[in-house]
């Protein structure tokens, strides 16, 4: 491999490898949107002719999609702010404290990413039941939030591991105290990868299936759920225009975290400059 980058034809293969592979991966997003503006009611490939309706049809009278997109955007949403809250929190002590079993309690809060999701469904729904809260939009965004925590916890431990500590340990050696240091300089550091958090939980339960699916009611139905019942039970060619929309999200949202993580770098890299130049700290952490 690397003598094959040292040569032009190597580059130029491996250009035209990399290039088949990434068009491969894109091909089943790229036949979707396609497939979204076909005027064939079984969603043919390529189509015939082109139109609108599908997408029209998604808030047409009667129909159970708009239900499903506020649901599935309420649960995300509250599932978002209890990921960021578990997710500052583990972070936090994982990375800035001296935990007792550091690597158990790591094992433990990343332990859902291992464990297939439909087990994981599977003992949420024994364990709300009994409660008879089953159908509850709180019951689904908690979890949700069994997935979509360990997430925000990875994104935040990487974002505070990137933090320059000779900016904390500058601002504790002018007499801040802990919480005015989280307050005035860990926080606002880490907002961009806070934001990425919160961006990627919100992902992940919006996209979630099988915990909806066995936690939801008649009357609780999630876009996941909807999108499966309609293929399942119906032939609604609406499917490919839900599903057209949630690529077009998903890439808005990737987009927008590499636009807030560039930012942020940027200004980590400012108060570094300034700190360089005022004489705050030595590269040590020590005050001059």
């Amino acid at each position: 491999m690397m003598e094959l980058r040292k040569t032009l034809a190597g580059r130029i293969a491996l250009t035209a490898i990399a290039t088949v592979i990434l068009l491969f991966l894109a091909l089943p997003i790229v036949v979707i949107i396609v497939t979204s503006f076909s005027n064939n009611a079984f969603a043919a490939f390529p189509p015939e002719a082109w139109t609108l309706n599908w997408y029209k049809a998604l808030f047409a009278d009667g129909s159970k999609w708009p239900a499903a997109l506020s649901l599935s955007a309420l649960i995300a949403a509250l599932s978002t702010v209890f990921s960021l809250i578990i997710g500052v929190t583990a972070a936090t002590a994982l990375t800035r404290s001296e935990l007792p079993l550091r690597s158990a309690v790591y094992a433990l809060v990343l332990g859902p990413l291992l464990i297939p999701q439909i087990v994981t469904a599977l003992g949420l729904f024994l364990l709300f039941e009994p409660a008879s809260m089953l159908g509850s939009p709180i019951a689904i965004a908690l979890g949700h939030t069994v997935l979509a925590s360990p997430i925000a916890v990875l994104i935040l431990i990487a974002t505070l591991r990137g933090i320059d500590e000779r900016l904390e340990d500058a601002a504790a050696s002018m007499g801040a105290g802990r919480l005015t240091v989280a307050r005035r300089i860990t926080f606002p550091l880490a907002a961009p990868g806070m934001i990425a958090a919160a961006i990627f939980s919100f992902i992940t339960s919006f996209d979630e299936f099988y915990i909806s699916q066995f936690l939801s009611s008649v009357d609780t139905v999630t876009l996941p759920v909807q999108v499966y019942n309609s293929l399942t039970f119906d032939i609604d060619p609406s499917v490919t225009a839900v599903s057209a929309i949630l690529i077009a999200l998903a890439i808005l949202a990737l987009a927008l975290v590499a636009l807030v993580r560039w930012l942020g770098s940027g200004r980590q890299n400012a108060l570094l400059s300034v700190e360089t130049a005022t004489g705050i700290a030595t590269p040590g952490g020590e005050a001059v």
